[in-house]
């Protein structure tokens, strides 16, 4: 896995931009959603749990790293914002059995597919009936005319991996192909993922 402290503290600016992520925004923006509570897995320096929270949302985020968990609580406080951030490793992490959520966003975590699907299975255990998971992520089946994304292919989101962490839920949309990004120094280019939207029983 990457060493993303040294990431963090390479430079000083914000790796993924200030905007939040545009496929947390067009979830939010459906008729159908009627989110109040959130779980943000991986939400790094916090450009997403706070744009959530901006929102009304109340959120809780995990991260691996404490340097990119610092920083998202200087950006909550620049922006008059609250989120419950965790640090913690997802090969490991388990939410507290006595909170639940109305959906759970798992946003470019960038780690082994094990960890992804357990990260997976854990937060979609953590939502409320009818509570929606959505993940964004580089894909497997890249044609090679993406410029991001990791070298290493256990870092890519594997759809049917994905997909089976969820075996009950609803697919609402699951979608791969070339999107372009422009968020921070780090996603600036094309790439290829794999959108998923899903809804529990």
């Amino acid at each position: 896995m990457a060493d993303w402290n040294k990431r963090y503290q390479e430079t000083d600016q914000r790796l993924f931009g200030e905007n939040p992520n545009e496929y947390v925004r067009e979830v939010m923006a459906r008729s159908d959603t009627g989110i109040k509570s959130a779980l943000m897995i991986a939400d790094g320096d916090g450009r997403n749990g706070a744009w959530l929270a901006a929102q009304g949302i109340d959120v809780t985020a995990v991260d691996i790293s404490n340097i990119a968990t610092e920083q998202a609580r200087e950006h909550d406080k620049k922006l008059g914002v609250t989120v419950a951030r965790i640090t913690a490793d997802l090969e490991t992490w388990t939410p507290d059995p006595d909170q639940t959520f109305d959906a759970a966003f798992m946003i470019y975590l960038q780690c082994e597919n094990n960890v992804r699907r357990r990260a997976a299975g854990i937060a979609a255990a953590a939502l409320n009936e009818h509570g929606w998971f959505a993940a964004e992520g580089f894909a497997t089946g890249d044609d090679g005319s993406g410029e991001l994304g990791p070298g290493k292919a256990d870092l890519l989101y594997d759809p049917e991996s994905l997909l089976s962490a969820l075996p009950d839920f609803r697919i609402v949309e699951a979608l791969s192909g070339q999107i372009f990004l422009d968020e921070g120094v780090k996603h600036r280019g094309t790439g290829w993922v794999f959108r998923l939207l899903a809804r529990k029983p």
